[in-house]
């Protein structure tokens, strides 16, 4: 999801800017947005939004049911390292989707939201 680590945002902003993209009942968990992509988990499932082209006036929803996500790894930032990896492989796929994030994130909270989510919906 681009080249710059995303940040932690609330997930009243996502309601605000995507609540046209949710459905009723469903509610944001957390969410992730570097200068023009974003991220979030809701309770349904896990969604990117790619802003594109050099106006941003192009946009594509990626939505992922948690059913589908066969793993996911998520890598702590290190001394060196600026932000943290979250990787997440969606069966009939052979690339994860992967998203950095801000080393300030929690990496185990990350891990444990992801956890309850795609072990639950099978």
């Amino acid at each position: 999801m681009g080249l710059f680590s995303s940040h932690e945002v609330e997930p009243a902003e996502i309601r605000e800017r995507f609540g046209h993209a949710l459905i009723e009942g469903e509610e944001v968990l957390a969410a992730f947005r570097s200068l023009r992509d974003t991220a979030f988990l809701t309770n349904y499932r896990f969604v990117l939004v790619d802003v594109q082209g050099l106006t941003g006036s192009k946009v594509a929803f990626q939505s992922v049911p948690y059913r589908s996500i066969t793993r996911f790894a998520v890598e702590s930032a290190g001394t060196f390292d600026l932000d943290s990896d979250l990787s997440i492989w969606v069966s009939g796929t052979p690339q994860p989707l992967t998203l950095k994030v801000s080393r300030s994130a929690d990496p185990a909270a990350i891990q444990r939201l992801l956890a309850q989510l795609v072990l639950t919906k099978r």
